[in-house]
């Protein structure tokens, strides 16, 4: 590794430490835990997945979209039970690793990337107002607007630095530059010790205290499955973004083994589940790094806040983090889908917009279910409409059919209604050279033509089907041409 990306991978863990630390006390804090919870979690699954997963560069830790998940579980039944279903959690994401599923990230259009991304953008926004309030009420007067002036000072710092100099992230200057600021000048303002005295120990090996029945599986599976799902689904789609970002390639499927372990080895540590976070993994890329080492030394400078550094970590103003994540979010929404939004096909602007829509006010797995399945009713409905026959009589006095496009479940009708079986003559041939046969619907509307032209007395010859259709056929038991 050159000695300039060393630096900057090294520049760009520390920067990212820094910001994870606030969201995940804040996402434990949701969950109802112990925040030493989420920053063991944090710790155990951005070191593992940064020096074993499929994508370099990428931050993973407790996130906040699993954190939602698991609350009623916490509440109901408690921490134990929680650990159980991160072990659960996790083991259900290796298998969807080494079944080599990860592949079908493939089926996510990108439509459904710019709402996923552009929803997320929001939730980092939204979730910084938090912090603009004291206990359950708004700030207001001279702490107000020191929180703000702070926030615009770090997002000033932020913008401008890159014009005078790259060799540092600006992000980390403006993190430590408004902290050292607060600190000499003594402003009054909130620090990262309000939220929670991070200070502890190492994490220590104990075995979730559950009673180990199926009753307690019954508890617990449901939400490894959602758990799993959002984490798996959110990891991803970040990787898709880091890929785009990079202009380089990730592996999935070691992606998702790797987060699966990752997740296993935290339950057992007492650390919350978690996947890759998009503000962390944005904050890395536009900071420099790009290869494991930043991942680890983002993880490991956690567990080292946790056991030295806590007292300096819990000085850092609050307003700083929430400046970088305010400026995260701006980077992180496709502000060029606002402005094709005209250009594009209307579906594509619904699916862009409710996906958007479905992840601030519900979950990451539900939007981007939503949107494949707006995308994909879409797409069948568009390949429907574009089947097309034309025909022409023969000398014989036969006529010839020749039908053009796919023929599956949902263009099935528009496929019968192009033939007359009661007014054609007597000898009809069907050409399929430019016909596809995709699903069984595809061969029951063939089966359901020759019927018809029988029971009207006539035959009905089929040519140039494919080798496929002629298997399906042959497993039906019906004849070809």
């Amino acid at each position: 590794m050159h000695a300039k990306q060393l630096r900057n991978d090294i520049l760009a863990g520390l920067t990212s430490s820094f910001a994870l630390v606030p969201e995940c006390i804040a996402f434990a804090l949701v969950a109802h835990l112990n925040p030493l919870m989420g920053l063991y979690g944090a710790f155990i699954i951005c070191t593992l997945t940064a020096l074993f997963g499929g994508r370099p560069g990428m931050i993973s830790g407790a996130a906040g979209s699993m954190a939602v998940v698991i609350v009623a579980l916490v509440v109901q039944h408690g921490v134990q039970y929680l650990l159980a279903t991160v072990l659960l959690g996790g083991l259900l994401m290796t298998l969807f690793g080494l079944l080599r599923l990860g592949k079908l990230i493939r089926m996510v259009p990108h439509s459904v990337m710019l709402g996923f991304v552009n929803g997320l953008a929001i939730i980092i926004a939204l979730a910084q107002l938090e912090h603009f309030k004291a206990g359950e009420t708004w700030l207001s007067g001279n702490p107000l607007y020191l929180m703000l002036g702070l926030v615009a000072l770090t997002m000033a710092v932020v913008y401008l630095l890159p014009r005078l100099t790259r060799s540092v992230p600006p992000a980390l200057v403006a993190i430590l530059g408004v902290g050292l600021a607060v600190y000499l000048l003594g402003l009054p303002t909130r620090t990262l010790g309000d939220m929670a005295h991070i200070a502890g120990g190492l994490p220590e090996f104990a075995l979730p205290q559950i009673p180990w029945t199926l009753d307690t599986l019954r508890i617990i599976a449901p939400y490894a499955l959602l758990m799993s799902l959002v984490g798996i689904l959110e990891t991803l789609l970040t990787l898709n973004l880091t890929d785009e970002i990079t202009a380089s390639r990730g592996y999935p499927d070691r992606e998702c083994v790797t987060l699966g372990a990752a997740n296993m080895l935290s339950g057992l540590f007492g650390g919350m589940g978690g996947c890759a976070m998009i503000g962390q993994t944005v904050i890395n890329l536009s900071s420099g790094g790009r290869g494991r080492l930043s991942g680890v030394v983002a993880g490991v400078m956690i567990l080292l806040f946790i056991l030295f550094l806590s007292p300096l970590i819990e000085l850092i103003p609050l307003a700083a983090l929430v400046g970088v994540m305010f400026v995260v979010a701006q980077q992180t929404f496709a502000w060029a889908s606002l402005r094709v939004l005209r250009k594009v096909p209307g579906n594509d602007v619904l699916v862009i917009i409710a996906v958007t829509t479905i992840t601030v006010f519900t979950d990451l797995a539900t939007a981007v279910l939503c949107g494949i399945v707006i995308a994909a009713l879409n797409f069948a409905w568009q390949q429907a409409r574009e089947l097309y026959a034309d025909s022409d009589l023969q000398a014989d006095g036969s006529k010839l059919y020749r039908v053009h496009g796919t023929l599956f479940f949902a263009s099935t009708t528009p496929f019968l209604n192009q033939f007359d079986p009661a007014n054609d003559p007597a000898q009809v041939t069907l050409d399929c050279r430019h016909l596809s046969f995709v699903d069984y619907s595809a061969i029951t509307a063939l089966k359901t033509l020759r019927e018809r032209y029988s029971n009207a007395g006539k035959q009905l010859r089929v040519l140039h089907l494919s080798e496929r259709c002629k298997q399906l056929l042959k497993r039906e038991g019906m004849q070809h041409d």
